[in-house]
């Protein structure tokens, strides 16, 4: 708690020589590339192809809203909504191996990224990055895959947040932020619970809900699918929901 930040930042740079070399793909990505933006030379055409972007996975319901089908390296994520999606996230990137950090979100549930086959092993936990957490952030974009940043109401200037980007980009460190402002993000992911599964009038328990997940890449228009959430013997699985919502699934109502 008293810990100076340049005390803080050397402690990380420190753990983080320790973690074993990673491969993180082209070296600096192209704005256009990861937002899929048009050239003047660009013709339309279908894809036929998988991406020569570098990705680090997602929960496999959402891949299809994504342009690369996975969150490109370098790139910079807005996160809003349920938790869920940011637990999703950190299970998918550490189940297949790769490394992620979680920087001011004390109230986050290791317990339902876990669940969610997340390997903590692969995931450093920074409850409290002091009165800087983008400075944390950035530390760890040298070493790390993934970053979750909450930037606990901070509007971060242009300027800074230029400067964190090109680190990230330079590094193909993804950086997933919320709870803030950031200037621009490449990406916008947002979550919202739109029916439960498992409830009758008057009595049930909850065994599952379907998300509507909305992906937003910066100069296209929105996308968005609803995905299930449930429980089966202590994991909780991603699934497309199914076509007719309401064989078993109660909606979401406004209290009066």
């Amino acid at each position: 708690m008293g810990e100076s930040k340049a005390v803080v930042i050397e402690q990380l740079r420190k753990c983080m020589a320790e973690i074993p070399a990673r491969s993180v793909g082209p070296a600096r990505p192209s704005l256009s590339a990861l937002t899929c933006a048009k050239t003047e030379q660009s013709t339309p055409e279908p894809v036929a192809h998988s991406s020569p972007i570098r990705t680090l996975p997602v929960p496999g319901p959402i891949t299809e809203l994504l342009p690369h089908r996975g969150l490109a390296r370098g790139s910079t994520v807005r996160l809003d909504g349920v938790s869920s999606l940011r637990a999703g996230l950190l299970a998918s990137v550490t189940r297949s191996g790769g490394w992620a950090a979680v920087v001011g979100m004390p109230t986050l549930s290791l317990l339902a990224a876990t669940e969610m086959g997340a390997d903590l092993r692969h995931l450093a936990v920074i409850q409290d990055p002091g009165s800087d957490p983008v400075a944390v952030a950035a530390v760890l974009a040298d070493g790390i895959d993934f970053v979750l940043l909450s930037l606990a109401g901070a509007d971060v200037p242009p300027s800074r947040a230029r400067s964190v980007t090109a680190r990230c980009r330079r590094n193909g460190t993804v950086l997933a932020f919320t709870d803030g402002r950031w200037p621009t993000a490449d990406l916008h992911l947002d979550a919202r619970i739109t029916a439960y599964h498992g409830l009758e009038p008057g009595y049930g328990r909850i065994t599952g809900v379907d998300l509507e997940v909305r992906a937003t890449t910066r100069g296209q228009q929105p996308r968005r699918r609803v995905v299930t959430l449930a429980g089966r013997g202590g994991r909780v699985d991603w699934s497309p929901a199914a076509v007719d919502q309401d064989a078993g699934a109660t909606p979401m109502r406004i209290a009066q």
